[in-house]
């Protein structure tokens, strides 16, 4: 057994790096590669925003035969060890062969890199960005995951519990048929008497023009909507710059939401018809010839994922979530093209976000962990 630290200006070390999932999922059909492009941007700390307030270190774990059996990297995120007053390290991107010494030795490089930074607890699986997916799957493996989603074996909780990790906090995922969906007149007429109540109302879009008039407002608007929300940091312009484009590339305009108060944005809803499939497909890659794959699949896609939803803090309960919830509900039904609605990640405390959108008979199938461990 060997870890090394990789060196990141070395190409046989990246390449190690970035195939070896491809052979962990090999023969498994419901798995979605990363985007190659996205992958390989946050390997370049001279140009990718990450690094501007943070290090990583990636390892890697190679057995007797100089094969790759797992990776690992750790982050010291000094923007959020800053505004949280912490000394907390991140781990991300674990993969493993089922082999618990080729993982503990990972962990343990791990956690040697955060204790020479003056670390002294880690949490985990955490993505670079704020956009990335959350924690390990350890409910649901029979389902694909939502692009940008972890998905991973049933041995991966065994392997990071075995490392001293414990429970954090979890997120539930969970869908949405058409088949079976229903709309109950009570959420729809408290949905309309808080609005009238508040002053609230919504704005729609319909094309990637009037999205473009979205962006200025994105950066207060979520930054608002955390406010309360544990483990989240605000995000700042280079942030805000990767969210426009994400909304630029894949956001079907007529999926977007905002929740107005007069002219302040309290509340927002963001969705994405779901690409897994052309992934899959094109294993990750979308030059020379995937975007002609992507494109066609974002125009026949049935699925949408749901992966933003927001609200200011002072108006959440007293009917807020209602709102949000009968937006989502009023457009999923309303467009045709759209079979299955995906709720992505929703913290198992938000208790009234949870409770109003099962009852238009969204099945929760899919749970997330999210681990800590004091170094």
């Amino acid at each position: 057994m060997n870890v090394i630290q990789i060196d990141l200006a070395n190409r046989r070390q990246v390449k190690d790096l970035l195939d070896l999932p491809f052979r962990i999922y090999r023969d498994d059909p419901l798995w979605v590669p990363p985007l190659a492009m996205d992958s390989r941007a946050l390997l370049n700390p001279k140009k990718h925003p990450f690094y501007r307030y943070a290090q990583a270190a990636f390892f890697l774990a190679y057995g007797d035969r100089r094969q790759p059996l797992g990776r690992i990297v750790v982050m010291d995120n000094r923007r959020y060890n800053e505004y949280y007053h912490s000394k907390t390290a991140f781990f991300n991107w674990f993969e493993c062969e089922n082999d618990p010494a080729a993982s503990q030795a990972l962990f343990e490089s791990a956690f040697e890199w955060a204790r020479g930074r003056g670390l002294v607890r880690v949490i985990g699986p955490r993505g670079f960005t704020p956009l990335e997916g959350r924690g390990l799957l350890v409910e649901g493996f029979e389902y694909r995951p939502a692009f940008g989603v972890a998905y991973n074996p049933p041995y991966y909780p065994g392997l990071v519990e075995a490392a001293g990790f414990r429970p954090h906090h979890e997120y539930l995922s969970g869908y949405l048929r058409r088949a079976t969906a229903v709309f109950p007149e009570r959420v729809r007429e408290l949905a309309e008497r808080v609005a009238a109540r508040r002053g609230l109302r919504v704005v729609n879009y319909h094309s990637r023009r009037e999205l473009r008039g979205l962006f200025p407002h994105l950066k207060e608007l979520y930054n608002a909507s955390i406010s309360g929300v544990r483990d989240n940091i605000p995000i700042d312009d280079a942030d805000l710059a990767e969210m426009g484009k994400m909304l630029q590339s894949f956001a079907d305009p007529e999926l977007v939401k905002l929740v107005m108060k007069e002219d302040e944005v309290v509340g927002f809803i963001m969705a994405y018809p779901d690409v897994s499939a052309a992934i899959q497909k094109t294993r990750g890659r979308l030059f020379p010839l995937g975007w002609i794959v992507l494109l066609r699949e974002f125009r026949r896609t049935d699925w949408v994922n749901l992966n933003g939803i927001g609200l200011k803090e002072e108006y959440r309960g007293l009917g807020g979530s209602a709102i949000l919830a009968a937006e989502i509900a009023k457009t999923l039904l309303g467009k045709l093209q759209y079979r299955v609605g995906d709720f992505v990640q929703i913290d198992t405390t938000n208790d009234n976000m949870l409770r109003e959108i099962a009852n238009f008979g969204v099945v929760f199938c899919k749970k997330h962990r999210v681990y800590t461990r004091d170094l």
